[in-house]
């Protein structure tokens, strides 16, 4: 009953063994293997994009920094919201890989920016000229870090904002599957249609050992893309399997039922947990996390049978009186059962 994370997860079968079908005889380096060229067709077609300039890297850490750093100058701000990613969980590779450039925050409830919170935001920005950093560029975490989902029309909301300023868009699609899975809408509709230039697009969250592309819907920007990924240290040199993971990962549409199944085990964790006698959620549960707030005691007997969760934020103390209330992120990924979810509300209530 592991819901710390959905990297806490095995690879999926399907991955493992392209993975190991492709670890016979040889293949070219950085890139040029004939599984790459694979992928590359994949995926604009499932964007619909039939110019987008595609890049593997085995970090979300290194998609995201590097996207970042071929939009904006090192005076640039980077607009995020207060939560985003690239705000608390990248240990400032953002800042590194830009040369500079500044996180502005941006609020709106449930990790989701709005159109109104974002203007705001890039109006303030570079009033003073030279003193100030410049309007750098926007990004967008699609499914965000509160389990939250934007439709393709709140993307494009957000977009229109930006291009109104002549600001570029990178979308943070680490959970970008949930997002699909969850808006039910079509990869390009929630992307470049909406105005979308970078996106990160997850594969380790959701199965793959390790591996995010970074599409690039104008290929006019690739170069440099290449340039610093090579120059950052993230060019893989047996690039094969990185290439096999991507390619499987996209065969048969495997990426939207994994994200598919993280997603119901998420919806049934949430349903069964409102059920819990005071028990509430804090977030809306949108893709595959859940942020529940229930009285320390189910924590408690959830913690001491095995499950393993966060207490969010991490400073809530276990020990204390059982009725009052601490809040939670559990997180489901594509191998939860029904049985996980099932066994983790039996000791929540006191049934384990």
């Amino acid at each position: 009953m592991n819901f710390a994370s959905d990297n806490t997860s095995a690879a999926a079968p399907e991955i493992m063994q392209a993975l190991a079908a492709a670890n016979k005889g040889y293949a070219m380096p950085y890139g040029n293997d004939p599984a790459m060229d694979e992928v590359r067709t994949r995926i604009r077609k499932i964007f619909e994009a039939p110019e987008a300039a595609v890049y593997l890297v085995a970090t979300g850490t290194a998609a995201n920094a590097l996207s970042l750093a071929i939009l904006t100058d090192p005076w640039g701000a980077v607009f995020c919201h207060r939560n985003a990613h690239v705000e608390e969980d990248e240990c400032g590779a953002p800042e590194f890989y830009t040369g500079g450039s500044k996180l502005v925050l941006v609020e709106g409830e449930h990790a989701k920016m709005t159109p109104e919170t974002l203007r705001k935001s890039i109006t303030s920005t570079g009033r003073s000229g030279v003193h100030n950093v410049q309007r750098g560029m926007v990004t967008i975490t699609n499914a965000s870090e509160h389990g939250t989902v934007y439709t393709a029309g709140e993307t494009a909301a957000l977009c229109d904002v930006a291009k109104g300023f002549g600001l570029p868009v990178h979308l943070d699609g680490a959970r970008f599957a949930n997002a699909v899975v969850a808006s039910d809408a079509a990869p390009a509709d929630l992307t470049w249609r909406a105005g979308v230039d970078v996106l990160s697009f997850g594969g380790t969250k959701n199965g793959c050992m390790g591996v995010e592309a970074v599409v690039i819907f104008d290929p006019a920007r690739a170069w440099e893309f290449e340039l610093r990924r090579k120059r950052g240290g993230h060019l893989f040199s047996k690039h094969r399997y990185l290439s096999v993971q991507m390619g499987a990962y996209l065969e048969d549409g495997l990426w939207l039922r994994l994200a598919r199944q993280a997603n119901a085990a998420a919806a049934r964790l949430s349903a069964g947990i409102l059920t819990v006698p005071g028990a509430e959620l804090v977030h809306p549960t949108e893709a595959n996390a859940v942020f529940a707030s229930f009285p320390r005691a189910g924590h408690r007997r959830a913690i001491d049978g095995g499950a393993a969760y966060y207490l969010w934020p991490f400073d809530q103390p276990l020990e204390g009186p059982g009725d009052e209330k601490l809040s939670c992120r559990m997180v489901a990924s594509w191998s939860t059962t029904e049985a996980d979810v099932d066994g983790l509300l039996s000791l929540i209530r006191g049934r384990g």
